[in-house]
């Protein structure tokens, strides 16, 4: 889809993770969360594509800060970065267990955290990239003894 330079991918990628959350929290749906998202806010803000720009802001400014400050896990430096999605799953699961200040289950803070990674990196992500951390999340599944998922995006 051919956006609008005014609807950011951070507008757009909170949209999506709000409809992820409306959704239950389920994942499998990100592509049709995003285009749900790109339509509402083209539907929204008219052919145009102009954005009120405070909320715009506002938005940008919240991603931002929940990149910065967010306190919730104490990640390991760079861990969304690494080449292997078991080593990825594993620090996740262990920066969501050691933590007290996660506000939800250990597997859904450490899947939510991923989630919001993969949300806010977006299209610049490569396939290669994208397809690595739709494997950790599978690995997440199991170390939390969840079912696994069939992805396309394995890398298997």
């Amino acid at each position: 889809m051919n956006l609008k330079p005014s609807i950011s991918h951070e507008n757009i990628a909170r949209r999506a993770y709000q409809i992820w959350e409306e959704t239950g929290r389920r994942d499998g749906n990100e592509t049709a969360h995003w285009r749900q998202a790109e339509r509402e806010l083209h539907a929204q803000h008219g052919k145009t594509g102009e954005v009120d720009s405070a909320r715009s802001d506002e938005q940008k400014q919240w991603s931002q800060r929940v990149t910065q400050y967010s306190n919730a896990l104490d990640l390991e430096s760079g861990v969304f970065t690494w080449d292997d999605p078991v080593a990825i799953a594993q620090s996740l699961k262990a920066s969501a267990e050691a933590s007290d200040r996660r506000k939800s289950t250990a597997f859904r803070s450490a899947m939510s955290m991923l989630t919001f990674y993969m949300n806010r990196a977006g299209r610049q992500l490569t396939a290669e990239q994208r397809a690595r951390l739709e494997a950790a999340k599978d690995e997440l599944r199991v170390l939390f003894n969840r079912r696994r998922h069939s992805s396309p995006f394995s890398i298997r």
